[in-house]
């Protein structure tokens, strides 16, 4: 009955149901995950002291390069389970998610090795300082030297479970971990709990993310005669382990090299703004995650719908496929829209939220009304990604990914920091955004064509 179901809802539920069916779930779970991003910078923010607030932003490079090897074997494996699923290939399907979460446990324990040998040459080039590298320092710790494994093991789980259409019990096991997070983040933060500072933001989500793990754990056993998501090192065997471990590698490299230059985005622009000291940092960072708010639901829009983009794909569905695309692209871009209005007028309240400190609200306005203006043009940049990952075409994401931070968005921070001193590097974002959302409308009707095209010849 319950594998009937998933398939009536990549097959046959209409499409606005069907995306709103497949993506509320993962945007719920991105707000959430976003509101406990905010939850580390809200209660640092709530001690009044700059330094502590900064190292949560000089450490969200080396957080934010977690997303390389969520994405290498989150998005690897999941667009290779649902193309599989698709085909009726039920064994393909079992063996990449095995593939996926031990490659993924792999990678995160030497994530955690190298960054603990290479701590302090990292706090360099992350652009901290005699001011407040032993506060970074301390913040990573905890998120990284302890955590990586538990924080990139839930991500890459809930991609698998999400991959069968499962989006509800991957949004509960993400949302779980978050929820946690931020009943904790103030225990240990702040003078009133243990006073930890940003030593105990990082404390929380480590916590929070080892509860998150434990519950898939719990689900994955639980629906074990269900489920096609198998975590069995069995799997990993088998004549057709080599094409796989290649299948998820040709969408996964793609998508790991795109955060991994996301993480050189913003160490390039954290050093930056560290030229203008510490209450820009912190007001950069501040001001970085209210823009994820907007930021995070077009990511969970193009995240959520991809299982139902790569089913389609697999089982040569093109009417159904652009049918998605388009619906998607049109509650995105509108949505983006009205939160660019939303942070545009509401700039200074949004950033005194989280710090009542006059030069870096005065600082975190002029940010965020830059910042904000890339969104309408930036929820076309995810989808289109999304869709090239969803069907297998990681060239065409990586190609993408170059373009956006190699091509256009660094050498914008350059210009735009000549040009403009400090307040112009909030608008290198929404030139490259520009830019690539022009790409994106062209590159996805040319693949519809083509599509179409192949489907006739077969």
């Amino acid at each position: 009955m319950e594998d009937l179901k998933k398939i009536q809802l990549f097959e046959e539920t209409p499409v606005p149901r069907a995306v709103m069916t497949m993506a509320v779930p993962t945007i719920i779970s991105s707000l959430v995950m976003v509101i406990y991003n905010l939850a580390d910078t809200y209660f640092v923010g709530m001690l009044n002291d700059s330094v502590q607030n900064a190292a949560v932003t000089l450490a969200a490079p080396i957080l934010l390069a977690f997303n390389a090897v969520n994405n290498l074997f989150g998005v690897g494996a999941s667009s290779m389970m649902s193309r599989a699923l698709g085909r009726k290939e039920h064994d393909v399907v079992r063996s990449s998610s095995a593939w996926g979460f031990y490659c993924a446990l792999l990678c995160s324990i030497l994530f955690s090795v190298g960054f603990t040998a290479l701590r302090n040459p990292m706090l360099t080039l992350m652009g901290a300082d005699s001011e407040n590298a032993a506060a970074t320092a301390a913040y990573l710790l905890w998120t990284v030297s302890f955590g990586a494994a538990p924080a990139i093991l839930n991500v890459v789980l809930a991609y698998l479970v999400r991959s069968e259409g499962a989006t509800l019990h991957a949004s509960i096991g993400t949302m779980s971990g978050c929820v946690l997070n931020i009943i904790l983040d103030p225990i240990f933060i702040l003078p009133d709990g243990f006073n930890m500072g940003a030593a105990g933001a990082g404390f929380a989500t480590f916590i929070s993310n080892c509860a998150a793990c434990v519950y898939f754990f719990i689900l994955i056993f639980v629906k074990r005669n269900t489920t096609l998501v198998c975590i069995n090192p069995k799997m990993l065997r088998g004549g057709r382990a080599k094409e796989i471990f290649f299948g998820i590698c040709a969408v996964g490299i793609p998508a790991s090299i795109q955060n991994l230059l996301n993480v050189v985005g913003m160490t390039v622009l954290n050093n930056f703004t560290a030229a203008y000291g510490s209450d820009a940092v912190a007001a950069m960072g501040i001001t970085q995650k209210i823009n994820m708010v907007p930021m995070y639901i077009a990511m969970g829009l193009s995240q959520g719908i991809m299982p139902l983009i790569s089913y389609n794909y697999g089982s040569r569905n093109a009417a159904r496929l652009k049918k998605t695309v388009i619906f998607s692209a049109k509650l995105s871009v509108g949505f983006m829209a009205v939160m660019t209005l939303l942070d545009w007028f509401g700039a200074s309240f949004l950033v005194e939220l989280f710090m009542k400190n006059e030069v870096i609200v005065a600082y975190g306005t002029r940010f965020l009304r830059g910042l904000c203006l890339a969104l309408p043009f930036l929820c076309m940049d995810f989808l289109a990604v999304g869709v090239f990952q969803a069907c297998g075409l990681g060239r065409n994401a990586l190609i993408f990914a170059i373009l956006r931070k190699i091509v256009l968005e660094i050498p914008a921070l350059f210009i735009w920091n000549r040009i403009w001193p400090l307040y112009g590097l909030a608008y290198a974002q929404p030139t490259a955004e520009l830019v690539l959302a022009a790409a994106a409308v062209i590159v996805l009707m040319r693949l519809f064509r083509s599509l179409d095209k192949h489907i006739n010849e077969e």
